[in-house]
């Protein structure tokens, strides 16, 4: 059995309990590699949807082309798999999913699709739901056993108290597991809304959430006008659905919140963050900004980074020390290649829609491939977002280690930042 890299803390001990001199003979080290230089083929993307026609599982003097039947939209939205670059060796569970792929769950006002560890099993730790609600529709009261992340949200703590709050375009809000929570669509725009919603377990699902008239539709009525305090009056729950209505068309909610509040909002922490107005931070290639307990002190167990990627540029090689990374692309056309240790690395195209899941310590970068901006979330599963950037491990690592492992020259090193680019050319 493979032991993860992330179960395992390295601690080195140099003993000097028994100290001695050692002399040794003069030792000629050899300073020329014992194996051969890295592939010279640039590996390039061979094609994009744009280009059409019908893409072959060709790359230089490698492969074939297909006789048999073929579905060549799908090949021209996956050059990477159909003709992955010569890097690639070895199996690396497929960590690429299409939202289009999943299946749909329609109801009157809205829709949601998920995409959990049944369609992608390397996607352990993170699950995702894209649900859309028309003006006014009501994602029914629910609760679930994991956590979440224009828009009106509430929420009951387990101690009574309240929070009460309205998200836009680009806000964020987090219920933890067991919180008690509503989501219903305002009326400011005609179309309603669509988001995404975060959960912190691979296994997550949509239709094991516990509704709220799915419960009162299995106890007794009696049961029911007793625990209300109405035992005499069994015919004021007469209207309880026999079934969950999950999602459903309703008045939207008063612009004022205040007319919508019970009670003042009176927890601790906010449960809403607007995520929309946070600045931009300006990268070489660039822009990104994040957020995590640091700015979202509720938010314990997810955080994120919103990334605009310019044409051509690079999100750099990097890795999540222990944190698994579930990212959604919003715009543009991507190129991400998973390095997975032993010699496994995998490489795979993402368009808007798409998902892609990356474990923790896997090695990866995002690349913008196309001609426009690059956009997506980066999503982990922790409290902070970090992540160890190539670049700068190796611009702080002696020189001369450096290059007995790479063979990089003094001008190579003297261009290596020092500081984590994030974004670069």
């Amino acid at each position: 059995m493979r032991t993860s890299l992330v179960s395992l803390t390295l601690f080195s001990l140099f003993s000097v309990l028994s100290p001695r001199v050692v002399l040794a003979a003069p030792t000629t080290i050899s300073l020329q590699p014992l194996v051969p230089y890295i592939d010279s083929n640039t590996n390039n993307v061979l094609w994009t949807p744009t280009d059409g026609g019908h893409p072959q599982p060709r790359r230089g003097n490698l492969g074939a082309s297909i006789l048999g039947p073929t579905n060549s939209p799908l090949g021209l939205q996956n050059a990477d798999t159909l003709a992955p670059p010569t890097t690639d060796n070895g199996e690396v569970k497929n960590f690429k999913w299409p939202f289009s792929l999943s299946h749909n769950k329609l109801k009157e006002g809205g829709w949601a699709r998920q995409q959990n560890v049944n369609d992608m099993p390397i996607a352990t730790d993170i699950a995702g739901v894209n649900m859309r609600l028309e003006a006014g529709a009501i994602r029914e009261m629910h609760w679930h056993d994991t956590a979440e992340g224009d828009l009106r949200v509430s929420t009951v703590t387990p101690e009574g108290q309240v929070w009460l709050g309205d998200v836009s375009a680009g806000d964020l809000w987090y219920f933890p597991a067991g919180y008690p929570h509503s989501i219903q669509a305002k009326d400011t725009t005609p179309e309603g809304a669509e988001f995404l919603l975060i959960f912190d377990k691979g296994d997550f699902s949509e239709d094991a959430t516990f509704q709220l008239t799915d419960w009162l539709a299995h106890v007794p009525k009696s049961v029911i006008a007793k625990n209300f305090g109405m035992d005499g009056n069994l015919a004021a729950f007469d209207h309880i659905p026999q079934h969950e209505l999950y999602i459903f068309p309703s008045i939207p909610p008063p612009d004022d919140i205040k007319k919508d509040m019970v009670v003042p909002n009176d927890t601790p922490q906010p449960f809403t963050f607007e995520f929309s107005k946070v600045p931009v931070v300006q990268k070489p290639g660039g822009t990104v900004k994040t957020v995590d307990t640091r700015t979202f002190a509720i938010s314990e167990k997810i955080a994120a980074a919103e990334v605009y990627l310019e044409a051509g540029r690079l999100r750099e090689l990097h890795w999540h020390p222990t944190q698994p990374e579930w990212t959604f692309f919003l715009e543009g056309q991507a190129r991400i290649t998973l390095f997975a240790s032993q010699s496994n690395a995998q490489t795979s195209d993402f368009y808007p829609g798409d998902i892609a899941y990356i474990p923790p310590s896997y090695g990866h970068y995002i690349e913008n491939v196309g001609n426009t901006t690059l956009k997506f979330l980066e999503v982990l599963k922790t409290d902070l977002f970090q992540d160890i950037s190539l670049s700068q491990w190796l611009a702080l690592t002696p020189p001369e280690l450096v290059k007995a492992h790479l063979g990089f020259s003094d001008e190579t090193i003297t261009r290596l930042s020092k500081t984590k680019g994030t974004l670069v050319k």
